[in-house]
């Protein structure tokens, strides 16, 4: 996982949502556009997150490991149990 560059700033960020609410556009693989950077917090859980480099790359995000989106590249969500999060938009 690539870390977040230095020179880009917040401007928006998802609602949180739950194991229940997660859009389904999340637990299947997508990308952010060009430029756009992506921070996954997680609140309360564990959420597995895949990101399909070669070979793909698996992390279990908590709420002491965030993820990293990187612009274009695909990638995916899937709870681990009960989880809260939410992702900031960067650019």
């Amino acid at each position: 996982m690539k870390e977040l560059p230095l020179n880009i700033a917040s401007y928006k960020s998802t609602p949180v949502f739950d194991q229940d609410s997660i859009p389904k556009a999340l637990l299947k693989d997508h990308s952010t556009k060009p430029g756009t950077w992506g921070k996954i917090n997680v609140i309360k859980g564990k959420l597995l997150y895949t990101i399909q480099t070669e070979p793909p790359e698996e992390l279990l995000l908590s709420e002491q490991r965030y993820g990293v989106v990187e612009p274009e590249v695909l990638h995916k969500v899937s709870p681990r149990g009960k989880v809260e999060f939410f992702v900031e938009f960067m650019k």
